[in-house]
């Protein structure tokens, strides 16, 4: 859907919730915490929001999910949380930062980027440990690093692979970086001959410099991202509604739209 019909979808669907009582003429500010992953998704979401609601500021913290729960853990002021996994909401939960019911509002899939041109030669998933390849990935506790270090562990399993296989390909990390969105920016400028990012990381800037390696079912981990409001949120109404309309089916499709695995069929 061309961009200026989605974010006319999505300013109509904001336009069908109620504003909270007396808040009509209130300027506010949202502060939203996301997953580095999200960027694209979240900016049009937030860019519709402020277009229905022009009295309404969203500021988004993008960044790695376990640098934005640690933090909100140290008392960071922030409305809402969209964790790329569970684990760091939880985190944020345990921290006494999260209040009431989380909601998943989208999933994700694994993929091997790599340079356009691809130096390195690679084709199956095997190569990634062939001797000189100069492989990216997310540093540890980041969820893609999760997600990544499950899958290799899958790999370990599998007899036609075994477990000399991951550790030949963890031999060949040259760098792991503090968020996904930097992964994908290191294969895209030709600095790594491939990277373990979320298929929704390939996105239209960087499209014709990389190309894609699936990692097969048997192997592959959904990402599963979760969201929440914040325990001490000044605009308890307006970070609702935000989360509402991240589960709305104008915002699944927004994310369905960015490459993610939106959780409501439409």
């Amino acid at each position: 859907m061309p961009l200026f019909r989605r974010v006319l979808v999505l300013v109509i669907t904001l336009l069908m919730f109620v504003l909270p009582a007396g808040a009509q003429d209130e300027p506010v500010t949202l502060t939203v915490y996301a997953a580095a992953s999200l960027t694209d998704a979240f900016e049009d979401i937030g860019g519709a929001f402020q277009a229905a609601y022009p009295q309404v500021t969203i500021v988004f913290n993008f960044g790695s999910s376990s640098d934005l729960a640690a933090q909100l853990a140290e008392g960071a002021p922030g409305d809402v949380f969209a964790s790329a996994n569970r684990r760091q909401l939880a985190a944020a939960r345990e921290a006494g930062r999260i209040d009431g019911a989380s909601f998943v509002f989208a999933r994700n899939r694994l993929v091997v980027a790599l340079p356009g041109d691809n130096p390195a030669g690679i084709q199956t998933l095997s190569d990634l440990a062939n001797p000189g390849v100069r492989l990216v990935i997310a540093a540890p506790d980041v969820p893609v690093r999760d997600y990544t270090d499950t899958m290799l562990a899958r790999i370990a399993e599998d007899s036609a692979y075994g477990p000399a296989f991951s550790e030949a390909v963890l031999a060949n990390v040259v760098s792991e970086e503090g968020n996904v969105r930097q992964v994908a920016a290191k294969v895209a400028l030709g600095e790594a001959d491939a990277g373990i990012v979320y298929a929704s990381d390939i996105t239209a800037d960087i499209r014709d410099q990389v190309v894609t390696l699936d990692v097969p079912d048997a192997f592959n981990t959904l990402a599963t991202y979760p969201i929440g409001i914040t325990d001490d949120t000044a605009q308890p109404e307006w970070a609702r509604m935000f989360v509402q309309f991240v589960l709305s089916e104008a915002g699944q499709a927004a994310l369905a739209d960015a490459g993610f695995i939106p959780v409501r069929r439409f």
